[in-house]
């Protein structure tokens, strides 16, 4: 009886620590309550966003991102896949050059407590340990790459909407840029990625850019391949003198057959996708349940009469 007493109140005294912990530094239903009420001046909140403890990681990341040096070309480079992956901070650079530096010294130090355990041969070892510092080291790149991928992915399949909503402001009388303008506004939540590059084009617009150049812009920020046609499409229009509508018109269809015959072609890759989870989960279920009863009835009642005959 004692040991479940001490079992129940161990797990009371952790619930309740863990509530506390997270309603004080994390939920903060006080802070909430006033920030929505809007009893607390904007200072103070900007005071307390100041002194979060979550921002002191991003601070450190920050000084170590002053110790990498890098050249002007691979800054550029890692710079535009930054900006392709949605990071557009001016510190987003030495951040992630400081979360090199972090885990190129935090995957050997693993690596290190992990294979210290085994009886392997020493230079087996220092091999685990300097690939766990490439690896830490070449690790957030990979994630830059990999949010890139899925931004670009994100922005491919809400072109189709946005297109066909800048057709209907187009027709309905507004001008290109205004256009713009209105898909941005209307896809806030829908289509964020989206909705935030043409943002970005309305503020270019805004400060004077010229419509070709800020639309050029825009396919350099996502290097995104239907993006890149509708902005050709988009030039043309522009430079011969042609209907943006009809142009407009034109790529959208174009656009949903595209997307209809992507989707009819995943659906025919479908039955040939799922010949491997048959055979190796289902079929191993169905072997179980239907033979199996009949293997248990020869075992217990044909083998043993077999052996007395």
């Amino acid at each position: 009886m004692l040991p479940l007493i001490i079992s129940v109140g161990m797990f009371l005294l952790l619930v309740i620590a863990s509530t506390f912990i997270g309603m004080k530094y994390w939920a903060k239903p006080r802070e909430t309550m006033e920030r929505v009420k809007g009893e607390v001046p904007q200072a103070t909140l900007q005071e307390r966003a100041a002194a979060h403890p979550s921002l002191a990681l991003r601070d450190v990341l920050l000084k170590l991102g002053n110790i990498l040096p890098a050249s002007p070309r691979d800054v550029t480079i890692v710079q535009r896949s930054l900006i392709r992956a949605g990071f557009r901070q001016d510190n987003a650079l030495r951040a992630l050059y400081g979360a090199k530096i972090a885990m190129a010294v935090v995957m050997p130090v693993i690596a290190t407590f992990v294979v210290g355990q085994s009886d392997a041969d020493p230079t087996y070892k220092a091999g685990i340990i300097v690939a766990a510092a490439a690896l830490g080291f070449f690790l957030p790149n990979e994630y830059v790459q990999v949010k890139a991928r899925r931004r670009q992915k994100e922005i491919n399949k809400g072109l189709p909407n946005a297109l066909d909503l800048m057709v209907v402001c187009v027709e309905s009388g507004l001008g290109l840029d205004q256009a713009i303008l209105q898909v941005a506004k209307e896809l806030q939540h829908a289509h964020p990625e989206i909705s935030e590059e043409f943002g970005l084009v309305n503020l270019e617009l805004k400060a004077g850019k010229r419509r070709v150049e800020s639309l050029r812009n825009l396919v350099e920020r996502t290097n995104v391949e239907e993006l890149k046609k509708l902005v050709a499409v988009l030039i043309q229009a522009d430079r011969f003198g042609t209907g943006v509508a009809q142009s407009l018109r034109g790529h959208a269809d174009y656009m949903r057959v595209q997307a209809r015959q992507t989707c009819e072609e995943k659906a025919a890759k479908l039955g040939v996708k799922l010949v491997f989870p048959i055979f190796f989960c289902i079929l191993p279920a169905l072997f179980v349940v239907t033979v199996g009863p009949v293997i248990v009835r020869i075992t217990r009642d044909l083998l043993p009469m077999l052996q007395t005959v």
